[in-house]
């Protein structure tokens, strides 16, 4: 299937996860064949494929269960594909990076951390950490127990810089910029440019080290002054790096 799962293992590495037995979990799905008798199919690389096409085609989990409930029993007797969808994805979770669900004031004055992490209401302009509930006035006393107000959710970025340099081929090209861009005067890439050359100047000893990582951050959507319509409801902020190669 040339799958690449031992790579995908050596490039994550039995250090990236928290607790031993989660690495011991993965390697014993990657080497479970999906049913007695199988040299097609792991457990792991089963679940994988499956849920490639569904990303490929916007399945829902509630199509993606259906599929996995029919598979359980078209499949040999003793077979250990997940019947369901959220199964599926504890499957996969393991090899995953963590995220962190921060909670934000409604009027974005703050976020719900360090000195603010056990605040109720926001200090600047007095709204609610968390939704009313239906039949609430506003006198009432806000508990824990509800739904935030806004919620942003943030991918922490050096264990992603960590799994990039794990693997010998991103890594490689984490360094193009550097060991491979041709340098002759023309403008080419970002590199070439007077911005760059000028970060460099200013900051000598980053600009020395061919693994430092240059990166642009984009808002696609932003829509910070608030005074256009918009039916959006999530904002992606980006970070992209510009050490790659065009």
């Amino acid at each position: 299937m040339d799958d690449r799962l031992e790579d995908m293992m050596r490039d994550i590495g039995e250090y990236s996860f928290k607790t031993a037995h989660v690495h011991d979990t993965l390697c014993s799905d990657k080497d479970t064949p999906l049913y007695p008798g199988c040299t097609n199919f792991t457990r792991l690389s089963a679940v994988l494929k499956l849920f490639n096409l569904k990303a490929k085609n916007g399945w829902t989990d509630k199509s993606f269960s259906e599929l996995l409930e029919l598979l359980t029993q078209m499949l040999p007797e003793g077979n250990v594909i997940p019947n369901w969808c959220y199964e599926a994805k504890k499957v996969l979770c393991l090899m995953g990076l963590e995220y962190e669900r921060i909670h934000v004031c409604p009027n974005d004055c703050i976020l719900y951390r360090n000195e603010f992490a056990n605040s109720d209401h926001c200090p600047k302009c007095m709204a609610s950490r968390y939704k009313k509930k239906d039949g609430d006035s506003s006198d009432d006393v806000v508990t824990k127990k509800g739904s935030p107000a806004k919620v942003v959710w943030y991918l922490p970025i050096i264990p992603r810089f960590k799994r990039l340099f794990a693997n010998a081929n991103d890594a490689k090209n984490l360094r193009w910029h550097v060991e491979e861009r041709k340098c002759d005067g023309q403008i080419r890439h970002v590199a070439d440019s007077l911005q760059w050359k000028k970060i460099d100047s200013l900051f000598p000893n980053f600009g020395k080290e061919s693994r430092n990582l240059r990166l642009g951050l984009a808002t696609d959507g932003m829509n910070p002054f608030g005074n256009q319509s918009t039916n959006h409801s999530s904002w992606p902020v980006l970070l992209m790096i510009y050490n790659l190669s065009p």
